[in-house]
């Protein structure tokens, strides 16, 4: 059965008058019996007993009609669902973000699409860089926001930010008055980073064993919020993304110019080659490009 046989099936059963159908589907006598007909030997027998005077349903005529008005209710709502997400005055768009991005500068950004698209949902999955990686891979979300992947990923990187690496020291310390500071000088104090595997340690090791440096990690947590309290409190020191600067200060720390060497890396927004986008993600996605592309994060 088509959704045109079963409208015009439905047009005579209300009517039970072939030239009354014909008015209201636009068609032709002829076409309309065309229809019918098709439909009737798909089916297997007459849905409609017919003289020159008169049209009546059959019986099995009758038990259709329930039937195909469900059907084309369900029809006619799911059509008005579709045009709906496509227009975008519904849907919903899953969204990967590591935290420190989830938690700083994403809220801003939605702040933007829901004021534009107010009938959209969003889900955010606020997990660690790994992870966002493997979900946008998996397809368990639509877009995701992490530093740049390494190039043998699968995946497709667009630059939103250059981030740049910031020290954090205990707001009452020494270290606090000044307005930049070198890594040699940053690494005397005891060093208080994530752990293993988060993305922020391993640049940070990469790029310091690259010159001839180690961190002298002392206290180390899975949250950029305890590294921040940790800080807070007098333990010791640390490096995080300047994009998690505004966090550090509310934890009580502060953040100081970091430099020799500069330790920077793009983040921006991945997506899975050869999958489209639906209309609001990528909606979304023009709303990540237009607010940020080709920033730099400063401290």
């Amino acid at each position: 059965m088509t959704v045109k046989q079963i409208r015009a099936f439905l047009a005579v059963a209300q009517s039970l008058s072939f030239a009354v159908a014909c008015e209201r589907l636009h068609l032709s006598q002829s076409a309309l019996s065309l229809t019918i007909k098709a439909l009737e030997e798909g089916l297997g027998g007459r849905l409609f007993s017919r003289n020159t005077r008169n049209v009546a349903l059959t019986p099995e005529g009758e038990s259709l009609v329930p039937l195909a008005r469900r059907l084309i209710a369900d029809w006619d709502n799911a059509e008005d669902e579709l045009r709906q997400r496509f227009t975008l005055q519904r849907g919903r768009v899953t969204v990967a973000a590591m935290p420190s991005f989830a938690g700083n500068l994403l809220p801003p950004i939605l702040k933007t699409f829901r004021a534009r698209y107010p009938k959209v949902n969003v889900t955010v999955n606020d997990v660690i860089n790994e992870q966002v990686l493997e979900m946008v891979r998996d397809r368990q979300v639509e877009l995701g926001v992490s530093f740049e992947p390494a190039h043998s990923t699968s995946l497709e990187f667009t630059p939103l930010y250059i981030d740049r690496f910031v020290a954090v020291v205990p707001h009452d310390s020494a270290l606090a008055k000044r307005d930049e500071i070198d890594w040699q000088t940053l690494l005397q104090e005891p060093f208080i980073t994530l752990q293993r595997p988060s993305t922020v340690r391993v640049m940070l090791e990469e790029h310091l064993q690259a010159r001839g440096m180690k961190l002298p990690v002392e206290f180390e947590s899975h949250q950029l919020a305890t590294v921040g309290r940790m800080v807070a409190s007098g333990l010791g020191v640390s490096a995080v993304p300047a994009l998690c600067k505004q966090q550090m200060q509310e934890s009580g720390a502060h953040c100081i110019t970091l430099r020799d060497p500069i330790v920077e890396r793009a983040i921006g927004v991945l997506t899975k080659p050869g999958h489209e986008l639906s209309a609001a993600a990528q909606a979304l996605f023009d709303i990540f490009k237009e607010a940020n592309l080709a920033q730099r994060l400063m401290p």
